[in-house]
């Protein structure tokens, strides 16, 4: 059936468990066309978003088609429009290929003549294929004197260099409607272990990181970048416990408290090696929800979306402390998608 938007948005306080469990998941599929499975994965789960990948990617053409189709089926099946995002932050980590425009590595933009263009032909670019957020700009900082995992993807080694380029981009994309989601909070750039890869560990005292890593992403909030990306980087001195993307203590305490970021918050992809070689989908979703992160982000097709999904609705079905959190989380989402998807 063929839902307006005003009836897509009802109060979210009255929706499903199941439909605030959807909203919660950005998820990954394969193919390059609406097919039967995605079709599922929009209509049954009423997920909140798609990243896409190479392997979605054919051309402009084909691009702009499947992005159509997504948001044209979810209209149809009277489920909110969806967050289709990528990656494009310029450099090696550029999903889009020739004949979309190229450009240097965050590392390799010198001034910010050269990253208000990239935002503003990347946004123009973007939009143009129906995609409404870039996981970009990356946040982190990149020391001289070790081989940071953040090699070319970031903007360097002085806080302010990389707040004030980093700014620049979020400005220029969200003045275009795309949503920047600046990452990796707290901070990777100190680390040399891949978290595709297993988990790095950061020795790092809180009061370093506010005096370098973290100034970064103070000046994103202050620019009302959209979204907040978590590392999945073990800080022990700020939690002996849990790595960022599952941390209370990271993500409730400091990011959403201290820091006073009122936008959304996401994991990163809980498909890396980071987190599967340690912790059970279980666990994970439960640690998502007990930290007040709003999206949960898996990458890859597979059991895991529909069992991240049933974690959700049954947590939230049983503890009315959960159900509150999911409808604030939601309605964080909601409040995004009316600026740039509503409107």
């Amino acid at each position: 059936m063929s839902a307006t938007n005003k009836e897509i948005i009802a109060p979210v306080s009255s929706w499903s468990e199941r439909r605030l469990a959807g909203q919660r998941l950005m998820v990954g599929f394969d193919g390059t066309e609406l097919d039967t499975t995605l079709k599922g994965i929009i209509e049954e789960l009423q997920v909140g978003g798609v990243i896409l990948f190479s392997r979605n990617i054919v051309d402009p053409d084909q691009l702009q088609q499947l992005c159509a189709s997504i948001q044209h089926f979810a209209r149809e099946a009277g489920v909110v429009p969806l967050f289709i995002a990528v990656d494009q932050e310029g450099g090696a980590v550029a999903r889009l290929k020739a004949p979309f425009t190229q450009f240097p590595g965050p590392s390799d933009m010198k001034n910010k003549d050269q990253v208000k263009h990239f935002a503003r032909v990347t946004a123009k670019e973007l939009s143009g294929v129906g995609i409404n957020m870039n996981m970009a700009p990356v946040m982190d900082l990149l020391p001289s004197d070790i081989a940071s995992v953040m090699d070319g993807r970031s903007f360097g080694a002085d806080p302010q260099q990389v707040s004030a380029m980093g700014t620049a981009v979020i400005r220029h994309l969200q003045r275009r409607q795309i949503m920047a989601v600046a990452k990796h909070f707290p901070g990777i750039g100190r680390t040399t272990l891949d978290s595709h890869i297993d988990m790095p560990q950061l020795e790092v005292s809180m009061e370093a990181m506010q005096t370098s890593d973290l100034i970064p992403f103070q000046a994103a909030i202050r620019t009302d970048v959209s979204a907040v990306m978590l590392a999945h980087i073990f800080y022990p001195s700020i939690d002996s416990q849990w790595p960022a993307s599952l941390s209370p203590a990271i993500a409730r305490d400091l990011l959403r408290g201290a820091m006073n970021f009122h936008g959304v918050v996401m994991t990163d992809d809980l498909d890396m090696g980071a987190i599967r070689k340690h912790f059970s989908i279980e666990t994970v979703i439960q640690q998502v929800l007990e930290a007040e992160i709003d999206i949960a982000l898996i990458c890859h097709a597979g059991p895991d979306i529909v069992r991240a999904h049933e974690i959700i609705t049954s947590s939230i079905n049983a503890s009315t402390d959960l159900q509150t959190r999911a409808v604030a989380s939601v309605e964080r989402i909601l409040q995004l998608k009316h600026r740039y998807l509503l409107s």
